[in-house]
């Protein structure tokens, strides 16, 4: 059999191309990292007030148990999860034990290109709605995603549109490409990554190997690369930075690049949540 790009594989299962419409949430939306490291990222968006409180994930790559606890710190339950935004496969982004622990009425998004990778995974695909151009969320959130560098199969960037602000979501990135600046040209709030310090990496004792996995173009963005990014895309408001190498990085050397900007900076923690950010306008 002559071997095929398994990115243009023919499915042979069938594939939601959406999940059943709902009532936009009303009321403010937040943005909160919960973790972002190596060991694992999730993001949450919190729509509406109160115990009408509605939530969508980007990314689920910490254990559906410590995703339950740190919601929890924030005053919400598992079961208000509606949707799971999905960059890519990693086992730091998609945690493997949520192949069995989703919530009954939750969806995963995930791009077209990587469902033969999640039904290996054993991602249950009658939950699954497979995007390839943008779409919009049960809660009202406009979702334009960009296909990007990263390893073998790709990972997605997300813009989301919340009312007429504008949350960037960045990450494992290879490098900061045109396609990555023109989507998240001139957002509100950019989520990016900012993983190693291009001196520390050199310098450290890792596998030459991994050095060039992570520094050839297909696997992670320095600080120095981020903050290039940043100006290029000039974000309105708010810069968070993502994914910071424990070993290779600091969160003072990476704010660093950052200085004299005109945005807010915060760097996200590798284990607790950040303080929200209300996404909506006053």
């Amino acid at each position: 059999m002559t071997r095929t790009d398994p990115h243009t594989l023919r499915l042979d299962f069938p594939v939601h191309l959406g999940a059943e419409p709902a009532e936009p949430v009303t009321g403010p939306t937040a943005f909160c990292v919960l973790a972002s490291s190596s060991s694992g990222n999730c993001s949450v968006l919190i729509h509406g007030e109160g115990l009408l409180r509605r939530v969508t994930l980007i990314d689920c790559g910490l254990s559906p148990r410590r995703t339950r606890l740190l919601l929890a710190r924030m005053g919400l339950d598992f079961s208000v999860i509606d949707d799971i935004l999905v960059t890519h496969l990693d086992g730091d982004h998609f945690y493997a034990g949520w192949t069995k622990a989703l919530p009954r009425h939750t969806w995963l998004h995930m791009h077209r290109k990587h469902l033969k990778r999640a039904v290996n995974a054993g991602v249950p695909m009658g939950r699954v709605t497979a995007f390839e151009e943008p779409f919009t969320l049960r809660c009202g959130v406009h979702v334009r995603p960009t296909v990007l560098t990263h390893d073998a199969w790709g990972v997605v960037a997300f813009r989301l549109d919340i009312r007429g602000v504008s949350l960037g979501y960045a990450t494992d990135l290879g490098r900061a490409s045109p396609p990555l600046i023109k989507a998240m040209k001139g957002v509100d709030v950019l989520a990016i990554e900012s993983n190693y310090c291009r001196r520390m990496q050199i310098d450290s004792d890792r596998p030459e190997e991994l050095k060039e996995r992570i520094m050839g173009g297909y696997g992670h963005l320095s600080n120095e690369e981020c903050a290039a990014a940043c100006r290029k895309i000039e974000p309105r408001e708010h810069v968070v930075l993502l994914h910071l190498s424990r070993q290779c990085n600091s969160p003072d050397t990476a704010k660093g690049h950052h200085a004299g900007a005109g945005y807010r900076l915060t760097v996200a923690d590798p284990e607790w949540p950040m303080e929200p950010i209300v996404l909506d306008r006053a």
